[in-house]
């Protein structure tokens, strides 16, 4: 029995050959996933970040709203767990969508250890005013890409997600 797992795109004979598995090389930087996750994750990420400076935001701020704006109240472990951002790092940026008004933290009633993070109308409508250029940018990306690839493609990333949960990578 080979060692690579079955449903991985090296199966072929190429890369199954003696049940060894490929190099990098034999790959190719343009066949393996996790380059091209990192490629299409770092250019999203650095034209969206330009993006959202003209609307005087950051990537962890507009997560955030964008969270808040579809789930809220939630707390800050919550956030920071859906924002895919440190706590500390969350706190901070709490702090400065308390100021600009985009947020309120409120005790829990039932627990006032627990403080709850809510989006204010400010804040919903700072979120509305990106969304449109975010939307662009996914229009952009996903051009020439069918509504059944997409599905497809999003499908697999969930698998993906499952998998990197399942054996903690």
């Amino acid at each position: 029995m080979s060692d690579t797992p079955r449903g991985l795109p090296f199966e072929s004979p190429l890369f199954a050959a003696g049940g060894a598995r490929p190099s990098l090389g034999q790959i190719g930087l343009q066949q393996f996933a996790p380059y091209l996750i990192n490629s299409v994750s770092l250019s999203w990420t650095t034209r969206l970040a330009a993006t959202l400076k003209t609307h005087d935001l950051t990537t962890t701020k507009m997560r955030a709203l964008a969270i808040l704006s579809i789930a809220s109240p939630v707390t800050i472990n919550e956030l920071s767990l859906y924002a895919l951002t440190e706590q500390s790092t969350m706190s901070r940026t709490l702090d400065a969508l308390e100021e600009q008004g985009f947020i309120q933290r409120k005790p829990r009633s039932e627990d006032l250890r627990v403080r709850d993070v809510h989006i204010t109308e400010a804040g919903r409508e700072a979120f509305a005013r990106v969304w449109p250029d975010m939307y662009d940018l996914l229009l952009k990306a996903f051009d020439g890409v069918d509504s059944e690839e997409y599905a497809a493609f999003t499908a697999t990333l969930h698998r993906i997600v499952a998998n990197i949960r399942k054996h903690g990578i």
